[in-house]
C-alpha cells in the first residue's frame, strides 16, 4: 500500500510562496490500477513524482509498504527506487541506442550481469511484442511502439509499482487503447500496483480500479472508479465525467423541449442490475404515460454496468410521479432535468 500522509509541496517564486500541494491524505491499495486526474495546474504530477521522491514534500510522509520513504538515507532510498518503475508522455527513449540498449539500461545501472540481463531482454521483447525490433533506433518505431519500449524498461528491475505521468496523452486514440491493454495485462498477471496520471476521463474509465480527483493542490473527491462514476459528488468530477457519459443535454435543445412540455424531462441512470432488466418497458406498460427516448448511452466499468438516458415523460403530472417512483423502487436514478444536478 502506498499512503500520503498529511503531505503538502511549497515552492518559492519570487518571494512568493506557490503552494503544489496542500495537506493530502490518500491511500492506494496494493495491487490497483490508481488514477490521479485534475486539470493543468492541479498538483497530480507533483503527487505522483513525490512516490519515488524525484520530489520531496516540504511537510508530511510517504510511506510505501509500511516503510517511510521521507526518512530513508540516500542509499536506502536508491535501492527502494529500484522497485518502482515509470513511463512518461514522451517516452524519454536515447535516441542513440536500440530498443534492446534502451531496455537493457536500468539492469545495467543495478549491475545485473549480461546473461540475466539478454534473458530479461527476451522476456521483454516478447511480452511488448517487439522482439522483431529489437535492433532498431527510437527514430524507426512509432509513438505506440516507443512507449511499448518505455514500458519495458520500466519493467525491466522486476518493479513492485509502475508509475505513468500522462503516459498515453500523446498517443491516438486507438494506440491509447492498445497501451492501456498492455498496463492492465502487467497489472493482472504481474499483480504490479499502477499509478496512473491523467487528464483523460476516457482513460480512467477503461483501467482504473481507484481514482483520486485533484484539484488545486488538494484531492476533493476519491473512490472506486464505478461509484465516482455514478455519483459524482464534486462540479470538477462531474465535468470530467461528462466528457465520458452525457450529463446534461444540450442547453437549447432542453429549452424547446421545456418549452413545449414544462418539467417533463429526466435524465435516468441505471447501474448494474437495473441496467440489464427491461424497467423502462415495464413501467410504459404499468402507467398510463408517453416516453419519448431523447438520448441513450452504456459503458462498463470494473465489470459494473452504467446505463443512462433522457427522455421526455408525458402524462398527468400524479401519473408520470408514480411512474418515476416505480422507477426508484427498481434501482433507477432519476433526475429531472432543470433540478440541481
Amino acid at each position: 500500500m502506498i499512503q500520503f500522509k498529511n503531505i503538502s509541496k511549497h515552492y518559492q517564486l519570487k518571494g512568493q510562496t506557490l503552494r503544489a500541494l496542500d495537506q493530502i491524505n490518500l491511500e492506494i491499495p496494493e495491487g490497483s490500477i490508481f488514477g490521479i486526474i485534475g486539470y493543468s495546474g492541479a498538483g497530480k504530477s507533483t503527487l505522483i513524482r513525490l512516490i519515488n521522491l524525484l520530489e520531496r514534500p516540504t511537510e508530511g510522509q510517504v510511506i510505501i509498504h509500511d516503510k517511510d520513504f521521507t526518512a530513508l538515507d540516500a542509499r536506502a532510498l536508491r535501492q527502494e527506487r529500484a522497485n518502482i518503475g515509470m513511463i512518461f508522455q514522451h517516452f524519454n527513449l536515447l535516441e542513440t541506442k536500440t530498443v534492446a540498449e534502451n531496455i537493457e539500461m536500468p539492469m545495467k545501472l543495478l549491475g545485473v550481469s549480461k546473461e540475466k540481463r539478454q534473458a530479461r531482454l527476451d522476456e521483454l521483447l516478447s511480452f511488448i511484442d517487439l522482439s522483431h525490433k529489437k535492433n532498431a533506433y527510437p527514430d524507426e518505431l512509432s509513438g505506440g511502439q516507443k512507449q511499448r519500449v518505455g514500458i519495458a524498461r520500466a519493467l525491466a528491475n522486476h518493479p513492485k509499482i509502475l508509475l505513468c505521468d500522462e503516459a498515453t496523452s500523446a498517443l491516438d486514440p486507438q494506440t491509447t487503447q492498445s497501451v492501456l491493454a498492455l498496463l492492465k495485462k502487467i497489472n493482472k498477471e504481474q499483480n504490479i500496483t499502477i499509478v496512473m496520471v491523467t487528464h483523460e476521463m476516457d482513460v480512467i474509465e477503461s483501467v482504473c480500479d481507484y481514482v483520486a480527483v485533484m484539484e488545486s493542490g488538494k484531492v476533493i473527491e476519491t473512490g472506486k472508479t464505478v461509484d465516482i462514476f455514478s455519483k459524482p459528488q464534486q462540479p470538477t468530477t462531474k465535468n470530467f465525467i461528462q466528457t465520458v457519459l452525457q450529463q446534461q443535454l444540450p442547453r437549447n435543445i432542453l429549452k424547446q423541449l421545456e418549452h413545449q412540455h414544462e418539467h417533463s424531462i429526466y435524465c435516468l441512470q441505471f447501474l448494474g442490475q437495473s441496467a440489464q432488466q427491461p424497467v423502462i418497458q415495464a413501467m410504459i406498460k404499468q402507467f398510463d404515460i408517453s416516453l419519448n427516448i431523447l438520448f441513450a448511452n452504456m459503458t462498463e466499468i470494473d465489470g459494473t454496468v452504467i446505463g443512462q438516458m433522457f427522455v421526455q415523460i408525458l402524462g398527468d403530472s400524479a401519473i408520470v410521479a408514480q411512474a418515476t417512483d416505480y422507477l426508484k423502487q427498481q434501482g433507477v436514478e432519476v433526475r429531472q432535468q432543470g433540478e440541481q444536478s
